[in-house]
């Protein structure tokens, strides 16, 4: 075992290299040098991380910023209740959204752990071995490198294996390399033409760890365990990649460093300027608290984690299941979706899709058709399962359902089919044939052997295969619903028929029959004889198609300015026919091989990347590779994937998209959102649903923002000028109850119609524009104004007058703008109110809750506060009626100055 070797250089020499490389025979190694192997390697596992405790998890969700600027208003606003004598409830609600939060979090990373253990379940759990001459099961993790493994249909390969010995042995690795159907396998050394790296998918000579066996049986020599294996470099991938954080969880990050400055900043100058100015020290820290408590938007965090989960819910009921709050809103400023072809471009299901018997037949019902149609149905090894639907090889399985879906069988005839002999499918005939007695529908068709005559013959000979192993072994044709002579002609329209349609990706296999008397008479063991002397009767060319409202799905994504491109292990072929079919290599984009990735450097796939539409026949390392380009050049990227091939790149997307039917756990385990239908269509729901979530948290932080400014600049100039404008409890007051209801409501506001016609959101862009600060700014100036106008009207009549005024006002002026925050482009003049049921139920709500206070004595008592006369509160609602109209008014500014920098660019 002194020679090292890698996978692909494994392909290329023999099976008798392989063994005396790495020093084993075909008697398999002896009990004592198998032991001494695993005592040098270790066992044949995937290596165990070092597991996060469920505390450490916990605690490391206090990471963040605004969870500390949190925590620091909980413990100011308990200060608060307890110098006023009061029930600290703000402190309770602060408190409980901190701890929900983390236990969120907390709950998502442990499943996220679960990725692994997932992986690790793939691998068998026990293997049949040859030691010293003799078959014995041992468990998998005693496998070494070198020993002799025996491979029977149903297993699961439990190492990776240099394969040795194959008959009609078919692997099913799609959780692997994407693949969509079983591949055949193959004893026989492998070289690269081109000198190229030998993708996942054309390692025929190989079986590798986590796969299954489908079909037939066979033996191989262990080259690899454990981490060495291709599931084992996944694995060390997944522990390896970094989940970066999420763009709104950037965004809001800077959001908190800003509100933690200022809080800082407010509350040392104000009490400094109250300190130099000789006012009452206790006076002026209470002052300061007050300040800052109106600083901090206690409701946001909340607010935004609420809006996430709510989303979160509304997108599982279409189909999306999201397992990261972050998550729902960074598919909406996702600006390119790698895909997986298999399922979620496609139906995932092989489909007959062209009937040829020397012309296209499109009527299933064709008497041209019956031979061939009878073929499907008796060449087949698939069978019907206990639902009525064919079980078993995707291709057999769509013949099974093309007689079953156009009425020419029904499952009870399929159930109760016989065979009186079969010779096996082997990839080097490129054959299988099977023998049955001819049942009377036959027998009367008048569709026989015209050597034999009609009638005669009791059994009838079906052989299926590739369209050159049966064309120049039939010696007749079936034609024009009559048999006629095989010419070399019609050999050429054959064959030439073969290569248009594996031109158009389709998988063709050709059939034909023979009639004989007794198959006791006919030596099954002679395989020449049998396959001999045919009758063809056709050809049928198979695709898994794409799914029909992908198509459309792709041509909104492009309108939304998201680039789709088609990732798969399949072949190159089949992978432009589908492409094609979809639209995904208009604008000159092209479609490379994974060896033609392998040949470029960082620099040429950088300039090339955004002309490539497909990548196929690509391997784990290249979908990451993909990905990571894709993030250098500051796009944010969705991955879509089913298998463990596609874990990796799942974890260092922004965001891991897994399917839910057709998903490996691993797959499923690693990925931030989950489609329960595998449906490409699904992910512009998604987008959709991302981006509306997008805008409403938008315009709830805006909206939040913009009332703690007014608050802040309210109390700020009330101190400078040397009077108390609110208390704290007021203040908490009016942050409960007009911030945060109408602040939920803005979160689950419906997307905008014209929400899927705009470009992604550049990650570069701050989450609030300097525009947009000026805004809110602006919109915060105007309310403390207000608030200040309301209060000197009130204290002509008395002080506590003014306060009562002040505080009445600064809540319902919020409420107002919550009104116009609702769409941040459209007026709430041409907003049907019906479209918006929560925001009316919040404001109204609120209002009612603003307002009782000053009606209800007690309560009145409880906040320092007096009785209003009606024209007091009118005056009330002028003012809130006047900030309506300021937002409105700006928004016909911001229409304006849009439409008019549009007609710039179209002139």
């Amino acid at each position: 075992m002194n020679e090292e070797k890698t996978v692909a250089d494994w392909c290329s020499v023999t099976s008798d290299e392989t063994c005396r490389i790495l020093q084993t025979n075909p008697q398999g190694l002896s009990n004592e040098e198998a032991e001494r192997r695993l005592k040098e390697n270790g066992p044949n596992k995937l290596e165990e991380k070092g597991k996060k405790s469920v505390i450490s998890i916990f605690l490391s969700q206090f990471k963040d910023l605004m969870i500390w600027v949190l925590i620091a208003a909980a413990l100011i606003t308990a200060y608060v209740s307890h110098m006023e004598g009061e029930l600290p409830i703000d402190t309770i609600i602060i408190s409980i959204v901190v701890i929900l939060n983390a236990a969120l979090g907390t709950a998502q990373e442990y499943k996220a752990e679960a990725s692994l253990e997932a992986l690790k379940k793939m691998a068998a759990p026990n293997a049949r071995v040859l030691r010293n001459g003799a078959v014995k099961m041992i468990p998998a993790a005693d496998l070494v490198v070198g020993d002799i493994v025996v491979l029977e249909a149903g297993d699961s390969i439990p190492a990776d294996i240099r394969i040795t010995e194959a008959n009609s042995l078919k692997i099913e690795e799609s959780a692997l390399t994407g693949e969509s159907r079983a591949v055949d396998k193959s004893t026989d050394s492998i070289q690269s033409a081109d000198g190229k790296k030998i993708s996942l998918g054309d390692r025929e000579n190989m079986a590798f760890m986590g796969t299954n066996i489908v079909y037939g049986r066979g033996s191989g020599v262990v080259i690899a365990t454990g981490m060495n294996t291709e599931i084992g470099k996944i694995a060390g991938k997944l522990s390896e990649t970094k989940k970066e954080i999420t763009p709104l969880q950037k965004k809001l990050n800077q959001i908190s460093k800003y509100i933690s400055i200022l809080v800082i900043i407010i509350a040392v100058a104000v009490f400094a300027i109250g300190y130099f100015t000789g006012q009452d020290t206790m006076q002026m820290f209470l002052t300061a608290v007050s300040l800052a408590v109106a600083a901090i938007p206690e409701g946001m965090v909340a607010a935004v984690t609420i809006v996430l989960a709510l989303g979160m819910s509304r997108m599982a009921k279409k189909g999306a299941l999201v397992r990261r709050l972050p998550a729902v809103e960074t598919l909406g400023s996702t600006q390119v979706i790698c895909s997986d072809k298999t399922g979620t471009l496609t139906q995932n299901k092989m489909t007959v899709k062209k009937m040829w018997v020397f012309k296209e037949i499109e009527d299933p019902n064709s008497e041209e058709l019956i031979p061939l149609t009878e073929a499907f149905a008796e060449c087949n090894d698939s069978r019907i399962d206990e639902n009525g639907k064919p079980a078993g090889d995707p291709t057999e399985n769509a013949f099974l359902d093309y007689v079953l879906e156009n009425g020419l069988k029904t499952t009870e005839e399929l159930k109760n089919r016989k065979r009186a002999a079969e010779i096996p499918f082997e990839s080097d005939r490129k054959r299988s044939t099977v023998a049955v007695a001819k049942d009377d529908e036959i027998r009367n068709s008048g569709i026989e052997n015209s050597a034999a005559g009609a009638g005669s013959n009791s059994y009838r000979i079906y052989v299926k295969g590739a369209a050159e192993s049966i064309v120049y072994r039939s010696v007749s044709a079936f034609k024009d619903g009559k048999i006629v002579p095989m010419t070399d002609d019609m050999r050429k329209i054959i064959l030439t028929a073969n290569e248009e349609m594996a031109e158009k990706a389709l998988r063709v296999l050709a059939f034909a029959y023979k009639d004989v008397d007794s198959v006791s008479d006919v030596d099954f063991e002679h395989m020449e004889e049998v396959e001999n002397d045919l009758i063809f009767c056709g050809m049928s060319g198979m695709i898994d198609p794409a799914r029909p409202e992908v198509k459309e799905t792709i041509q909104v994504c492009r309108k939304a300015g998201i680039i789709p491109v088609m990732i798969t292990g399949d072949h190159k072929t089949t992978a432009v026919a589908i492409a094609n079919d979809l639209g995904l290599l208009d604008d000159d984009r092209i479609a490379i091989m994974g060896a033609d990735l392998e040949e470029m450097d960082d620099a040429e796939f950088d300039e090339k990347i955004t002309q490539i539409g497909v990548y196929a026949r690509v391997s784990p390392e290249h979908k990451v590779r993909i990905v990571d380009a894709w993030q250098k050049r500051g796009k944010i990227v969705a991955m879509t994937g089913d298998g463990v091939n596609d874990a990796p790149a799942l974890k260092s997307a922004d965001i891991g998209v897994g399917m839910g039917i057709t998903g490996t756990d691993v797959a499923k385990g690693t990925a931030d959102m989950v489609l329960t239908d595998d449906n490409f269509a699904t992910i512009v729901i998604a987008v959709k649903e991302g981006r509306g979530i997008f805008d409403n948290i938008h315009k709830t932080v805006s909206f939040l923002l913009s009332s703690n400014i007014g608050e802040v600049i309210a109390i700020l100039a009330a101190t400078v000028m040397g009077f108390t404008l609110l208390s704290p409890i007021h203040i908490l007051w009016v942050n409960l109850v007009t911030d945060t209801f109408p602040a939920l409501a803005l979160g689950v506001e419906p997307p905008e119609e014209d929400i899927m016609e705009r470009q992604p959101r550049d990650q570069k862009i701050p989450f609030l524009t300097g525009s947009q600060w000026f805004n809110i700014f602006l919109i915060g100036l105007v309310g403390a104004i207000l608030t200040l106008t309301a209060y000197f009207i009130g204290s002509r009549t008395s002080a506590q007058t003014g306060i009562t005024m002040a505080f009445m006002t600064l809540g319902l002026i919020q409420l107002f703008a919550a009104l116009g925050f609702q769409s941040e482009r459209q007026s709430i003049f041409k907003i049907h109110p019906k479209q918006h049921p929560y925001l009316w139920l919040a404001f109204f709500g609120s209002a009612a809750l603003q307002v009782v206070i000053v009606f209800v004595p007690f309560l009145r008592d409880i906040f320092g506060l007096t009785a209003l006369t009606i024209t007091e509160w009118a005056l009330i609602l002028v003012l809130c009626f006047v900030m309506l109209l300021f937002i409105e008014f700006r928004k016909a500014i911001f229409r304006y100055m849009h439409n008019k920098k549009h007609e710039a660019q179209t002139v």
